[in-house]
């Protein structure tokens, strides 16, 4: 009897890692792509200094907090945002952070925005785990993985895992990323198309899964970095906020890339992704420009609750607050009483500001920008 051992994962074949694609079918996307970037970068520059610094902030609030959701982590979106204005010095006095894991993501990508023009190292990977996970006793920190048994992606309950994939074992690691780095490294100058070398930067190092933990969040990271090199400037989107909206396809996604070193489907999906992000960054700056434009017709004209409660609604970005706002609402976020809440949001209706929906105890308003 003769038996075949089939090679289940792409890194226990021959081609490994030399990746194959066909670019054919996603060429517009590459080329809208490019042009998106355009256009989100002269928006940008358009906007006045503190305006600019407000729309960066919130890609990067959005992409600390979807790319922890992926991996089932919900963070404070408040103590994201002070931690990121922290770091940027954007707080006149630093803000109080009491959640380490928000404070480590918002870390994270502070310290991926400021070093993406460098070479990418053992050193600045190790620096980022440590950030993500500071207070972390539970796993080794800002070193490879090194324990014995398998390391391995799986569902499903206790007893009835599904498994989706086995990396490398710990013992080849290093080698592995010392391959991996020679390639990120060499490979800036090599593609036409960013999306490209950041969708085969993200597959190769989670096909390696070099950490116990956070191998998600930081290939997540090493793509944008790989999409700020073909730019040439950081890059203004947030990835991860396209694939939360649809987990499920990334991971079916990135299941099937990883049994084969022929990844056109892969390359395909991930410049989708790339391109959908980059469309909902040209939607977010839009939005902080009607924002701005809001605040400088209204400010005079509104009282300071008016003003509170707008930009509580605002910060929900373009969906807005999403159920709309009622006298009830409006008395819990400003504390006043049923009849000067009544009357704030009939002047904001008067004034167009607000569109109200429905009528009597279930009325509505609806902001209008």
């Amino acid at each position: 009897m003769r038996y075949i051992w089939l090679m289940e994962y792409n890194w226990q074949q021959n081609d490994w890692p030399q990746f194959s694609y066909d670019l054919r079918e996603v060429e517009p996307d590459l080329a809208a792509f490019t042009e998106k970037a355009g256009v989100v970068s002269g928006l940008l520059r358009g906007l006045s200094e503190d305006t600019q610094a407000e729309a960066i902030v919130d890609l990067m609030i959005s992409e600390a907090i979807k790319t922890s959701e992926i991996e089932g982590e919900y963070l404070s979106r408040k103590d994201v945002m002070s931690s990121i204005r922290n770091n940027l010095g954007l707080n006149t006095s630093p803000e109080i952070v009491s959640d380490l894991a928000s404070k480590g993501a918002a870390e994270l990508m502070i310290a991926v925005r400021n070093s993406w023009d460098d070479l990418l190292t053992d050193q600045e990977l190790f620096r980022w785990h440590r950030a993500l996970f500071q207070g972390s006793r539970n796993i080794s920190l800002g070193c490879w993985r090194a324990h014995a048994e398998p390391m391995q992606v799986v569902s499903g309950r206790i007893g009835a895992e599904a498994v989706h994939y086995e990396a490398p074992p710990s013992s080849q690691v290093e080698d592995e990323m010392d391959a991996f780095f020679q390639w990120f490294n060499t490979s800036r100058q090599q593609f036409i198309y960013a999306p490209v070398r950041s969708a085969i930067a993200h597959l190769y190092f989670e096909s390696i899964h070099p950490f116990e933990d956070g191998n998600g969040r930081i290939g997540r990271v090493i793509s944008e970095k790989a999409l700020s090199q073909g730019l040439g400037r950081p890059a203004l989107l947030s990835l991860s906020q396209s694939i939360e909206a649809n987990k499920k396809a990334y991971y079916d996604a990135l299941e099937a890339a990883q049994k084969s070193n022929e990844i056109t489907s892969w390359v395909h999906y991930f410049v989708g992704m790339v391109l959908e992000a980059q469309t909902a960054a040209e939607a977010q700056i839009e939005f902080i420009l009607k924002k701005t434009r809001f605040f400088d017709q209204w400010k005079n004209q509104l009282n300071e609750r008016q003003l509170k409660v707008i930009r509580r609604m605002l910060e929900e970005g373009p969906e807005e607050f999403k159920e709309g706002m009622n006298a009830r609402k409006y008395i819990s976020m400003t504390k006043v009483s049923k009849a000067t809440a009544t009357r704030d949001l009939q002047h904001l209706a008067e004034l167009g500001i607000f569109i109200p929906e429905g009528g009597g105890r279930s009325i509505r308003y609806r902001l209008k920008i």
